[in-house]
């Protein structure tokens, strides 16, 4: 066995390019971690995990094109082998849930050190969950029933209920980041987790969801 096949494989998908190039100079100074490959959005990432199945797969959760929850769901059915971690700024509720429950078995805060992150990055590699103290604390609560999980429109956040009320007026992506004041590039990712989490193909379904279950009358 070479010394490359005894490495930890590692995918860094990151869409802030200097955040990405930092983590992978973390990385590579280690001895025993090769980065694979690189993304700046979900898609790609999918087709390189197709491509490398790396050991582990480093995910930001919002992301343009497709964010991390789908991505994670789609890599855990391509790359079954590659564990996969979400690396974010991110830890309300509903985001630990989904991505949890799209198969990421570790969630981390981008508040760890560079040292923390290698050393999750091994414990990952050997099958090991890592969370987040604060993530860890929020996992509970959810098991405890704090949440109601029953109902498909209690994953959306406040953000993605007032996306999906607009989907169901008809409005466009364009004219959603009008009236909300935010960037298209948001609107279209927020698109695709509600499409992900509502387990909809298009923006039709969810149209048509949002009327059926009273979300717009």
């Amino acid at each position: 066995m070479t010394e490359t096949e005894n490495k930890i494989t590692a995918l860094i998908v990151e869409d802030h390019t200097l955040v990405r190039r930092a983590i992978r100079g973390f990385l590579e100074a280690q001895p025993d971690i090769e980065v694979v490959g690189e993304a700046s959005e979900g898609e790609s990432a999918v087709k390189m995990c197709a491509e490398f199945a790396p050991d582990i797969a480093l995910l930001d959760l919002i992301m343009p094109v497709m964010g991390g929850v789908e991505a994670a769901r789609r890599i855990r059915d391509i790359s079954p082998r590659t564990h996969i971690i979400i690396l974010t700024s991110y830890h309300e509720d509903e985001h630990i849930v989904h991505a949890i429950r799209a198969g990421a078995k570790s969630y981390l805060l981008k508040d760890i050190s560079p040292d923390e992150l290698v050393s999750a990055v091994r414990r990952a590699a050997r099958g090991e969950v890592n969370l987040h103290p604060r993530i860890a604390a929020k996992v509970l609560a959810v098991i405890n029933g704090s949440r109601d999980m029953s109902d498909p429109a209690s994953d959306l956040t406040a953000r993605e209920l007032e996306v999906l009320k607009l989907i169901a007026d008809g409005m466009s992506n364009s004219e959603i980041a009008g009236s909300l004041g935010i960037s298209e590039k948001t609107v279209k990712s927020h698109v695709g987790n509600i499409l992900s989490k509502l387990q909809l193909e298009d923006r039709t379904k969810a149209a048509v969801f949002a009327w059926k279950q009273g979300i717009v009358k």
